[in-house]
């Protein structure tokens, strides 16, 4: 007896065939599902609301991403690859403390634009292999940057890479607070940061202005209304 597939699960492989196209629209459908969702909400979006957001059931899902871990990584292969090319990129400016400060904005913009990626720079996924290893190379670049930095003596020499992460889960907080109500609150926080990593008498951008108070109240408003649902 065989029993029957429930809607939106289909099998992703025929007898002595090779993956489906049905089976490969459906990647393609919870990819897109799970990237939007991330984007808006985080990852605390569950697999279960990605499937029906996708079309899919669970089952398919399951079937090709068998963990979140491997959704994650699917999801923000690309931008992992962005993250890597921002640090190299810092260290082929001429200017390393000018590289440096071009590479925190950069990294925080990327969070600002996408509330899923601001929380997968502030998380581990021990699962995930390519993920981390682009992480990981991130990391020791990171750290040629600091060292680079620090030898123009602009940036202060009791700053250190623990400071990096310090500012990403600050900036994460911030860009999940603010929302669309004050979206450019980041901006303040990183340019305030930088200057507290700054050694006396190096550059520093300027001070974007501050958010409206009112912004910023609905900002408060709508923290709250999200952290009592």
């Amino acid at each position: 007896m065989t029993s029957s597939p429930t809607p939106g699960d289909t099998p992703d492989r025929q007898p002595g065939a090779g993956l489906r196209a049905d089976a490969e629209r459906n990647r393609c459908r919870i990819l897109a599902a799970a990237r939007s969702l991330y984007a808006r909400a985080g990852l605390g979006v569950s697999m279960a609301s990605i499937a029906r957001e996708a079309g899919v059931g669970q089952a398919t899902l399951s079937r090709r991403f068998p963990s979140k871990d491997d959704l994650v990584a699917a999801v923000f292969a690309e931008r992992m690859d962005a993250y890597a090319a921002a640090v190299t990129a810092a260290l082929g400016d001429p200017d390393p403390w000018h590289g440096f400060t071009g590479y925190l904005h950069a990294i925080c913009a990327m969070q600002a634009a996408d509330r899923g990626f601001a929380d997968v720079l502030t998380m581990t996924f021990p699962t995930a292999k390519t993920l981390e290893i682009r992480r990981a190379e991130a990391y020791d670049r990171l750290l040629e940057l600091i060292t680079r930095a620090k030898d123009t003596g602009h940036l202060r020499d009791d700053f250190t890479h623990q400071d990096v992460v310090i500012l990403l889960i600050a900036n994460a907080g911030v860009v999940t607070a603010t929302g669309d109500a004050a979206p450019d609150t980041w901006r303040r926080l990183v340019a305030h940061m930088v200057r507290s990593y700054a050694a006396p008498g190096a550059p520093v951008p300027p001070l974007p202005e501050a958010p409206p108070p009112a912004a910023l109240h609905r900002a408060m408003i709508r923290l709250t209304r999200d952290t009592t649902v």
